[in-house]
């Protein structure tokens, strides 16, 4: 268990592997569609069965996302949400759910509150792990020590573009899980999967240890319980947004029930 007593993003893994299906990590833009909307969110993926929440840190140039979680983004900027906003929530959060979470975001941001105080306040208020989408691996390596240091796992990110001999560098340093995108571009909910995703995922798991995660473009129960066939985790994010966007919480946690009934084969 971590100091704030929630498991730890592995431990979240392999339980769900224990019970022979895959984990489902949500993700949401903390702040969007509005500040108040960010509590009752968190606890809708809790309740609906999402094994990680990754809450997203709104930064004003997030190139590394499709439109919709651009558009969130920027929503959530003018309604005010901050860094410390962020943290905030997770920490009222973290009174009510052990459900472990990943702060999702950009260098900028992490940069300017300072990389040794942010750390410091993320585990605070309850956070197991960082994903920060513009930073390479090994680009930084002082950086990532600092985070890794302070008891934050650093969640990397995969391409399927990458060389198999350079898998195990880019997973060394990094924690919980590894992020495979399962598609080049930026993010966004796609109508299929591509058909040697199986194949790609084997051969991530015969180069890493950590458990292999697959997201982009994964929008229907349907999808998600293909992708959990394969691998050891399922990333549902702008489909995650549009249905809070559209329908609210409540939209929310029912799509998120439908994705954890989807990979559990209810």
């Amino acid at each position: 268990m971590s100091l704030s007593g929630s498991p730890s993003l592995e431990s979240a893994f392999r339980a769900r592997a224990e019970q022979g299906t895959a984990a489902l990590v949500a993700y949401i833009t903390a702040g969007f569609p509005h500040r108040s909307a960010t509590g009752p969110a968190l606890d809708a993926l809790a309740e609906a069965g999402v094994d990680v929440i990754e809450l997203g840190i709104p930064f004003s140039d997030p190139l590394a996302d499709g439109p919709t979680i651009q558009a969130a983004s920027f929503r959530a900027l003018e309604g005010g949400m901050t860094v410390e906003g962020c943290l905030e929530e997770l920490r009222a959060f973290r009174a009510r759910h052990t459900t472990p979470v990943v702060l999702f975001t950009y260098l900028n941001p992490v940069l300017h509150y300072g990389a040794e105080a942010f750390t410091r306040a993320a585990v605070a208020a309850g956070a197991q792990g960082i994903l920060i989408t513009d930073l390479p691996a090994g680009a930084d390596p002082e950086l990532e020590s600092v985070f890794a240091d302070g008891g934050l796992d650093v969640v990397r990110l995969l391409a399927p573009t990458t060389e198999a001999e350079r898998v195990p560098e880019v997973a060394t340093g990094g924690g919980g899980f590894l992020y495979y995108i399962s598609r080049t571009g930026v993010t966004g909910a796609r109508a299929s999967l591509r058909e040697d995703l199986a194949e790609e995922v084997r051969a991530l798991r015969d180069r890493v240890d950590l458990p292999v995660a697959v997201g982009f473009g994964i929008s229907t129960p349907e999808q998600a319980a293909e992708v959990a066939g394969v691998a050891d985790g399922v990333v549902v994010g702008s489909a995650l947004v549009k249905a809070l966007d559209s329908g609210g919480v409540e939209a929310l946690g029912d799509l998120a029930a439908g994705l954890r009934r989807g990979m559990d084969g209810a």
